[in-house]
């Protein structure tokens, strides 16, 4: 017989860990990067073969609470891009001409 897995137990969130924002329980793989990825192409399955001992069940759980709060997923994706544009042209501006 096989265990049963109380879906709500698969993302977790912890102050210390990743910035406080959601992530697959027992690791440091955020619900924004299972967004980012399949928002590049990647299936499912594709996501559980590029990361070692990842279910299935997890990245459809982070995809289901990226689906349930995207609005507020999307607001931590656009915070990333700001702070990389941010620091992109700061480092363009100390580059040598």
């Amino acid at each position: 017989m096989s265990t049963i897995t109380d879906i709500g137990t698969l993302i977790v969130t912890t102050p210390d860990t990743c910035g406080g924002r959601p992530r697959i329980a027992g690791r440091r793989l955020s619900v924004q990067q299972i967004a980012v990825l399949t928002k590049q192409g990647l299936t499912p399955p594709e996501i559980v073969r590029e990361y070692e001992n990842l279910t299935l069940a997890e990245v459809h759980a982070a995809l289901a609470y990226y689906y349930a709060n995207q609005e507020q997923i999307e607001q931590y994706l656009a915070e990333e891009k700001a702070q990389y544009e941010q620091m992109l042209a700061e480092y363009e501006a100390g580059k040598p001409k």
